[in-house]
């Protein structure tokens, strides 16, 4: 599941809050991102 997050308040926003309006739904903002995994890195050899 994608999980964005407020570039504001930093807080997770659901995706159930995304289907009407992009925009937090703890502060206003309309600026918000994906938080990206950590990747592993690997050597080549």
């Amino acid at each position: 599941m994608v999980e964005y997050k407020c570039f504001d308040c930093n807080k997770v926003v659901g995706i159930e809050f995304l289907r009407k309006k992009v925009r937090c739904p703890y502060c206003g903002s309309k600026i918000l991102y994906k938080a990206r995994t950590t990747g592993t890195k690997v050597k080549a050899r």
